[in-house]
């Protein structure tokens, strides 16, 4: 793929990243518990992970975290949303090699985990109060449900839509 192309189409795999956390954030709440979503975004890195180099997936995931805490947070949901991203990336290219590209709701609810990791790290980290650490059971069962649903998105995203867009 040309640099040309490559460029413009993680570009359009940014702006409907983007694209998808923004209708996300606008969805009413999963549950009462702050910090629990679908994460319909991570679809988009899953994707890339399995078509195109960690890093370019990378660049898109960090893109995606800039632009929507420009458009939709702060400075502080920035933070949050990094350490979560970043702690994700790692988990699910680590385990996106491991299982070879397979086993996409696998890798996706490895990743969700480590990102709620992340966010309750940060924090902790903020807060120095050891009382966030009580929300992580929660999230860890939200994020094995919700990481399901988004690998099993991938998957067929993957199977009918990614065909059309690689060379």
């Amino acid at each position: 793929m040309n640099n040309i192309k490559k460029l413009t189409t993680l570009a359009v795999f940014t702006t409907l990243s983007l694209a998808i956390f923004l209708v996300e954030a606008s969805l009413p709440a999963l549950a009462p518990i702050p910090g629990i979503k679908l994460g319909l975004a991570n679809i988009i890195t899953l994707l890339l992970l399995l078509n195109y180099k960690p890093a370019d997936a990378l660049c898109v995931l960090l893109a995606r975290i800039l632009l929507s805490g420009i458009f939709a947070g702060q400075l502080l949901s920035i933070l949050y949303s990094l350490a979560g991203g970043l702690f994700c990336f790692a988990a699910m290219t680590f385990m996106n090699r491991l299982l070879r590209g397979r086993f996409l709701a696998i890798t996706s609810i490895f990743g969700a985990l480590f990102h709620n990791i992340g966010q309750i790290f940060v924090a902790f980290l903020l807060t120095h109060v050891s009382g966030v650490l009580l929300y992580l059971p929660f999230l860890m069962l939200s994020g094995i449900l919700t990481g399901l649903f988004t690998g099993l998105c991938a998957h067929y995203s993957q199977k009918y839509i990614m065909p059309h867009i690689r060379d």
